[in-house]
């Protein structure tokens, strides 16, 4: 009898996780496609075909990409107990993922998964080396990439880069421009500070920062020296309960702010803190909540906690937001289909997406879209960062675009 009874209560179990799951597809757009909408003169950047995560651009036209480019080979799919349905891959290095993502064993051998983004099932362009930052002058005639050389220190093999910021530190006779960069050492979380030569066209590592809040941290802006908001994109660090966060909906994530004096959750109750990025008079700040497909509008306070202004529903996945410098609108890089993202098949991509938002504070923002494509040229895009008509497209595992519009 007792058998029977654990039984029924694990069929029961099963079907609420089906169709929870199954509502969570609803959720995310499974199945949306695009309208292809493209720029005429448009070109893709040699040096970045293996992904470009984040962008943030100088006053100057210098574009900082973040490209991660550390990854596990999927070999061979094991039989230990996985979620009912879903296999579970034996890693290079001999540990076990389950992925919560269904793949077919005969198809998706030797593909790969990226350790720092946590998702599984993601495809890799790139060699087994650590992540890199790139440089890119936009005031060229035909902007090229290039890797920035790392000294003072740091380990590069664990490097592995997330979301980035820049902060300009404006002195009496010249300024100093500092990166900081959200890294995945070890699949953990912390913020390396960098600073900037440009003649030497390098990056001087200075500090790494740790925190017991900095957890699953997704993205940074910086607004003082050590002075940063960042987001949680998820609330738990272990992959099944990850699984069940999203597809229970629970909003246990968060921003938080980060001082030397002072570290505190300032604003909380999203489903997965993404992309953040101030306005331009630093009043204001922007937060993408990628689950929910909307972006919170923040007013910041003198003592740096936010109060909610407004909520913008965008329909799509939102990933990273950018601000234009020209005109105060925001840009965001987003994910029309995510399960294509996550379940990765060559022969039907996952689509790119970039939604300018107009007039942010009035009653009625204007949303409109500046760049669509159905996987053919660019697949997951994740930012979107503009400077002087030029537009610069990133990707989180695949190539980047650039545009003048």
């Amino acid at each position: 009898m007792g058998k029977l009874v654990a039984l029924v209560l694990l069929g029961v179990g099963l079907s609420l996780v089906g169709e929870m799951f199954l509502a969570f597809r609803e959720r995310v757009n499974a199945s949306r496609e695009v309208e292809p909408v493209e720029p005429e003169n448009c070109h893709l950047i040699e040096e970045l075909e293996s992904g470009s995560e984040d962008i943030d651009i100088l006053p100057s036209g210098l574009a900082f990409i973040s490209s991660l480019q550390v990854c596990w080979s999927l070999l061979e799919v094991h039989s230990r107990p996985c979620l009912p349905g879903y296999h579970q891959w034996r890693l290079q290095n001999g540990k076990y993922c389950c992925l919560i993502f269904l793949l077919e064993a005969s198809s998706q051998r030797g593909i790969r998964l990226y350790e720092g983004l946590k998702y599984p099932g993601m495809p890799n362009f790139a060699p087994d080396e650590p992540g890199k930052i790139f440089l890119m002058d936009l005031n060229e005639q035909n902007p090229r990439a290039q890797a920035l050389e790392i000294s003072g220190g740091f380990d590069k093999e664990l490097f592995n880069p997330h979301g980035i910021s820049i902060f300009i530190d404006k002195g009496k006779t010249y300024n100093t421009v500092y990166l900081y960069v959200v890294n995945h050492p070890h699949m953990k979380s912390t913020v390396e500070i960098f600073k900037f030569e440009e003649q030497q066209r390098s990056l001087v590592y200075l500090k790494t920062i740790k925190h017991e809040l900095l957890k699953s941290v997704n993205d940074i802006v910086v607004l003082g020296p050590e002075q940063f908001y960042a987001t949680r994109d998820h609330y738990f660090t272990n992959s099944l309960l990850s699984f069940f966060e999203m597809i229970l909906d629970l909003r246990w994530t968060y921003v938080l702010f980060y001082s030397p004096r002072e570290v505190k959750v300032v604003a909380k109750g999203f489903c997965s803190a993404n992309g953040i990025t101030v306005s331009a008079d630093q009043k204001y700040v922007y937060v993408a909540d990628v689950a929910a497909k909307n972006i919170h509008i923040m007013e910041k306070h003198d003592n740096w906690d936010l109060t909610q202004l407004k909520v913008i529903q965008l329909g799509t996945l939102v990933d990273n937001l950018t601000v234009d410098p020209a005109t105060g609108d925001i840009l965001a890089g987003c994910h029309p289909n995510p399960m294509k993202l996550l379940n990765y098949n060559p022969e039907d991509p996952p689509g790119s997406e970039v939604l300018r938002i107009q007039n942010v504070l009035s009653e009625k923002p204007r949303v409109s879209t500046v760049y669509a494509n159905n996987g053919s040229v660019l697949q997951g895009t994740s930012v979107a960062s503009v400077y002087h008509g030029k537009i610069l497209i990133g990707t989180v595992f695949h190539k980047t675009l650039y545009c003048e519009l």
